[in-house]
């Protein structure tokens, strides 16, 4: 990493052009200065934020290069600061960008340097979604916490601000300043396939308060937190990925039930809010998504709600967005609904000139690019970016992955692991009865980084224990042979824990859960994604949710299991009934204790 000396000469230059001193925001004349100083393509690229593939910013492998030829007409990140100026880069796991703490640092530096070695250099707002859970860009080692929906089970504001402000401080040290978390939707629909348990519950007012607990952590850590995704995502079927979602909330739906969590951000200060790519005909019939409508992105957004931070879109790589228009004016229309970022285009090139052509043929202004591009660095200022954008190794030893971290994550996670179902006080169990026990279920791919799989940490967990845990993976589909496998090998064991993920009424994780049960040993079931999986599976005696696979809530659940913690976690959604969804089997605020 570079030197003290080389930080301070590398950004001595326009430190000095911005001096903004300790105010909440930067002396926007200044800023208006350096605007006025840029040529109009750096000007566009500063709307951008890009993917970039590699984990060096000059030296990446050659399969990354090839594949940033590929996609970007680039080498490097360093190139594509060189051709395009964006004004952020998005750190993804699959890019390998996030291989562990050292090479990120490394990265973070290598970009902010080729940035600000070029003429009129400025830092580079480095961002990526850590909303911890099932959606996580950086693992182990640093600190991972519970996910949005198990925070939301522990109920806990203390909680959710301790987890932005130690995950913020993390991905400071990483020279991560940007996070697009926290999820700020409403999850009412069990049957949305993109939000779920990302989200903290199905009520506005406990969404709101941990949405707002949550984004002051983020901000005593010096880190943008994101609230995602305006104007709501929790109440659909479709994933925006891959269609376009319509959500027929009236306007006074929307105001109940999506809005509040966005509004409680607002005041808590957020820094930047991010768009869906969902239709919400109450709000604009027009037929447009929202991160491309000016009624909702300026009149509700930034008029009626009175925000004037950054607004980031969705992805533009997602359907949702590409359904109506091309890509060359999806970028244009954004920018003329009201956003300020343009998140990793699918084609660059593409819409970075669909831009710069706006502008030149007089469809957007000059001057509307400014205000987009004041905003940006405002944050870049607030975030410290002009006077220290570089990190250092020291900061990642002394940050990132430390015992205290660690240690405040299992005890949230402790709080969050949600008891439904325990029938003749079947738990906890305990060695001294049930010494051998079978771990089985879903192994669902890793979602953060962490050890996995799922069946393999459980059963790790409860060894350290006291018991004699023996792992072995049924899938999310077992086949009738693989079941047949798990109930020869329950007939061994003194009692069963099987891991459920995403159970519906055709799944043949209830034909395996029903053959363990008929062998007559204990069986204990933990949901390791959507709580809902317990309404299909009604004979099961013992019921935990533990709202994902990760090892920290896996290692909360163990504990659970084993009494060595009661359960605390408290149902922040309702699960209907399977064979009549109209009816509610457990209530939010449902969860047992193993008290008398």
């Amino acid at each position: 990493m570079p030197s003290r000396r080389t930080v301070l000469a590398a950004t001595a230059g326009v430190a000095a052009a911005l001096a903004v001193g300790g105010t909440a925001h930067a002396d926007d004349r200044k800023l208006r200065s350096l605007i006025s100083r840029m040529t109009l393509q750096e000007k566009v690229g500063q709307l951008f934020v890009m993917r970039v593939y590699g984990h060096s910013a000059t030296a990446p492998d050659q399969a990354d290069i090839d594949a940033n030829l590929k996609e970007i007409g680039v080498r490097t990140a360093a190139e594509l600061l060189a051709k395009y100026r964006v004004g952020g880069i998005i750190y993804f796991a699959w890019a390998h960008n996030t291989r562990d703490p050292h090479q990120i640092a490394g990265l973070s530096n290598g970009i902010q340097k080729a940035s600000l070695d070029l003429p009129r250099g400025l830092p580079v707002l480095i961002s990526t979604d850590q909303e911890h859970g099932i959606v996580a860009r950086v693992g182990e080692p640093a600190t991972l916490f519970p996910g949005a929906m198990a925070v939301g089970a522990g109920g806990s504001t203390a909680d959710a601000r301790t987890l932005g402000r130690i995950a913020g401080k993390e991905l400071r040290a990483l020279g991560i300043r940007q996070n697009y978390s926290p999820v700020a939707d409403v999850n009412v629909n069990p049957a949305n396939p993109v939000i779920g348990v990302r989200s903290f519950g199905s009520q506005p007012a406990a969404v709101s308060r941990l949405v707002a607990a949550e984004v002051t952590g983020y901000e005593h850590a010096s880190v943008a937190a994101t609230a995602k995704h305006f104007p709501g995502h929790g109440d659909t079927e479709v994933d925006s990925h891959y269609g376009f979602p319509v959500i027929n909330h009236t306007r006074a739906q929307w105001e109940e039930l999506d809005a509040p969590p966005f509004r409680a951000a607002i005041a808590a200060g957020i820094d930047s809010i991010m768009t869906a790519h969902i239709m919400v005909p109450a709000l604009d019939d027009s037929g447009d998504p929202a991160t491309l409508s000016h009624p909702i992105l300026t009149g509700i957004l930034r008029e009626e709600l009175g925000y004037d931070g950054v607004v980031v879109t969705d992805s533009l790589g997602m359907e949702g967005v590409r359904t109506k228009y091309g890509d060359d004016r999806v970028p244009v229309l954004a920018l003329k609904a009201g956003v300020d970022q343009l998140l990793n285009p699918p084609n660059l090139d593409v819409a970075w000139n669909a831009v710069l052509k706006a502008v030149r043929d007089g469809e957007l202004t000059e001057a509307r690019l400014d205000r987009s591009i004041l905003r940006v660095l405002r944050l870049k200022a607030r975030l410290g970016l002009f006077t220290d954008p570089y990190v250092t190794h020291r900061g990642v030893d002394r940050t990132v992955g430390i015992g205290a971290h660690l240690r405040a994550a299992d005890r949230i996670a402790e709080r969050t692991t949600t008891l439904l179902v325990n029938e003749g006080g079947l738990l906890p169990l305990s060695p001294a009865g049930t010494k051998k026990l079978l771990v089985v279920g879903a192994d669902p791919a890793s979602p953060s980084g962490t050890t996995g799989p799922p069946t393999g940490v459980l059963a790790g967990a409860l060894t350290e224990l006291g018991f004699t845990a023996t792992a072995l993976s049924t899938g999310t589909a077992p086949s009738a042979a693989v079941i047949a496998r798990a109930v020869a090998a329950a007939q061994e064991a003194d009692a069963v824990v099987v891991g459920t993920y995403n159970v519906t009424a055709a799944s043949s994780q209830k034909t395996l859960v029903t053959e363990l049960l008929a062998t007559g040993k204990p069986v204990v079931a933990v949901a390791i994604r959507n709580p809902y999986d317990v309404a299909h599976l009604p004979a099961v005696k013992g019921y935990l949710a533990a709202y994902s696979w990760t090892d920290v809530e896996l290692r909360a659940a163990a504990r659970v299991i084993a009494g060595a913690v009661g359960p605390r976690g408290k149902l922040p959604v309702p699960v209907q009934r399977a064979d009549d969804p109209g009816r509610v089997l457990y209530p939010v605020g449902h969860g047992l204790s193993y008290r008398a």
